[in-house]
């Protein structure tokens, strides 16, 4: 049998547990793509999101592309042959990074959607008031 080979993006706290699962659960996680490090506080140092923090504790190699299009960025991403992505609370991604694996790649959001698409929705939610809300999971497709 195929081992998955999965590439994991994320960048808040909110992602971390579900990475920390997937290795718990023996997933073969090739790579983590986070968010770049950011300038934070009053000296401004350089903080790594929690998502990198996970993925360091974990010895899995990290990527920080600034440009999702970047032909080194996609040079990179592709030579991890991953076969599945799976995407918790990062950003949208460009058909060519989402179709990349032959399995696919599969989103979960902190919403149900279609309410709360895109930043923050568990914030909206809660700002709104909401008394109900949930996540959605999904495969990236044109359709």
């Amino acid at each position: 049998m195929n081992q998955l080979r999965i590439i994991f993006m994320g960048t808040p706290e909110f992602a971390v547990s579900s990475l920390e699962t997937l290795v718990e659960n023996k997933f073969h996680v090739v790579a983590v793509i986070t968010a770049p490090d950011k300038p934070q506080g009053r000296g401004q140092k350089l903080a790594f999101s929690p998502v990198k923090e996970c993925a360091i504790k974990h010895n899995i190699p990290v990527l920080q592309p600034t440009n999702l299009k970047s032909p080194d960025f996609l040079a990179e991403l592709k030579s991890y042959n991953a076969n599945l992505q799976i995407v918790v609370a990062f950003r949208m991604l460009p058909e060519v990074v989402w179709s990349m694996p032959t399995i696919g790649t599969f989103n979960l959001h902190a919403s149900l959607l279609p309410h709360y698409r895109g930043a923050a929705p568990i914030n909206w939610a809660i700002i709104n008031g909401e008394t109900e809300t949930g996540v959605t999971t999904f495969f990236l497709n044109m359709k």
